[in-house]
């Protein structure tokens, strides 16, 4: 096990990761930015490292600043946990090849899934279903061509996207021919890498993903379904684990795939495979994520797995505990942002009143206090609210209850815990027929 683990993030997920290193029995190092000198995080790890100003680009995203945060604290691992650096190959090879553990899959895996091309190639010869769509990146005429062939709605992906960027939907080829440069020209300015391709758009679909864990000795255990399709602009908001859209004998024929896929590409940690699903159950590969999601305590609710402390063994050497995995109850988590619930934009400020619900099968994941000030410039999440029932009904009203408890306020500062009430009251969340648009219908 390691003696050391410097923690590559902030917020809410540092404090997690610190929480397993502690009951690991593993000293912890937070670095920090200016901005988040006063957070929790800081103050819980065993040591911390001031490594530059507020902007994420000199401070959380500076690789050589992080470096020799780790070269001064002596950590012998870092775990990236989510967003920033967490799938950055660049990053996962500079830290290894300094002869520190990089607490994630290796550098090559973490290129080979960040291109969604390749992934694709692989999962469909695993026998993983994929969306109709061009083989392999595409220009605009050969776009114009599959499109003629598997019919509009389309939509142009970067290969080099993920969490919901690099999106664009078209529904005629005038549009096509309007959209494909801009996308090439996003895609190299986002990502670097100026590739698109063509998928069939699915209309109405769901978004389940599957949780894995795998170790370096070629066990993988996959861990069961959540669905995300409560989400904005691709951003989601609303997890739950498991879907009630998925019966037991598509979530075992899922699972095996995923696992094979997984073995396939050598996987190692904590990830997750998604698809959408279709009106008809059908299943298509979206992508694989090199990371833990923000929505894992729904998956730990329901099998009482710890999902970060695993990542840390695995990453240590330690071999996964093989089996059938059980499963138990239901759980929602909702993403509590610092933003405007009528028009989802941003709102930090600082926190005068803070209460937190509890209560049997409420868990709250979070780094904020009263007195804290909300930085404006991270992304606006500040705390996870993850409910557990036996049923999905009782889950719901749990959710319910623990929601009109959690008291947020402060001066200008708003939080979108009035939108997830809202949401647990329409009849199509209750009767489980929400889909990725839902949010965006409810809106209007």
């Amino acid at each position: 096990m390691f003696k050391k683990v410097l923690i590559a993030n902030r917020g809410e997920i540092a404090l997690r990761a610190i929480r397993a290193c502690k009951e690991l029995g593993v000293r912890t190092v937070a670095i920090y930015s200016e901005a988040d000198r006063d957070s929790l995080h800081v103050r819980l790890a065993d040591e911390a490292v001031c490594i530059g100003p507020s902007e994420p680009a000199r401070s959380y995203l500076d690789i050589p600043r992080i470096m020799s945060a780790v070269e001064v604290s002596g950590a012998d691992a870092v775990y990236p946990g989510y967003g920033f650096l967490a799938e950055n190959p660049k990053f996962a090879e500079i830290v290894s090849k300094s002869g520190v553990k990089f607490i994630g899959p290796q550098p090559e895996t973490l290129e080979l899934i960040g291109d969604k091309i390749k992934t694709k190639e692989i999962a469909g010869r695993v026998g993983i279903p994929l969306v109709p769509g061009s083989n392999g990146s595409t220009d605009l005429e050969k776009a114009i061509e599959t499109a003629g062939k598997i019919g509009y709605p389309i939509v142009l992906k970067a290969s080099a996207g993920g969490g919901g960027r690099g999106i664009r939907i078209v529904f005629n080829e005038k549009e096509l021919r309007e959209k494909f440069p801009v996308a090439v020209q996003e895609a190299e300015l986002s990502f670097g890498d100026g590739r698109v391709y063509v998928e069939k758009f699915i209309i109405n679909p769901k978004h389940i993903e599957f949780q894995v864990l795998a170790d370096a000795h070629g066990n993988v255990s996959v861990l069961g379904e959540r669905e995300c399709s409560i989400q904005r602009r691709h951003q989601k908001l609303i997890e739950e684990a498991p879907s009630l859209s998925v019966d037991d004998k598509k979530r075992k024929e899922i699972e095996e795939a995923v696992a094979e896929f997984c073995r396939e590409i050598g996987y190692e940690g904590a990830g997750t495979v998604e698809f959408l699903m279709d009106e008809d159950g059908n299943f298509y590969f979206m992508e694989m994520n090199g990371r833990v999601q923000v929505e894992h305590p729904v998956t730990e609710m329901v099998t009482g797995i710890d999902i970060v402390k695993w990542q840390i063994r695995i990453a240590s050497g330690e071999r996964l505990r093989t089996g059938k995995v059980r499963k138990n109850g239901f759980a929602i988590e909702f993403r509590i942002n610092a933003e405007d619930p009528d028009n989802f934009f941003p709102s930090p400020g600082k926190i005068e009143e803070l209460v937190l619900p509890g209560g049997m099968g409420v868990r709250v994941d979070t780094h904020i206090y009263p007195g804290y000030t909300i930085p404006p410039y991270y992304d606006s999440l500040i705390a996870k609210l993850i409910v557990w029932g036996g049923t999905r009904d009782e889950a719901i009203q749990r959710g319910l209850r623990a929601l009109d408890e959690f008291l947020i306020s402060g001066e200008g500062l708003k939080t979108n815990i009035e939108f997830h009430r809202r949401v647990l009251r329409t009849k199509e969340f209750k009767e489980g027929k929400h889909h990725i648009g839902f949010v965006e219908e409810m809106m209007v």
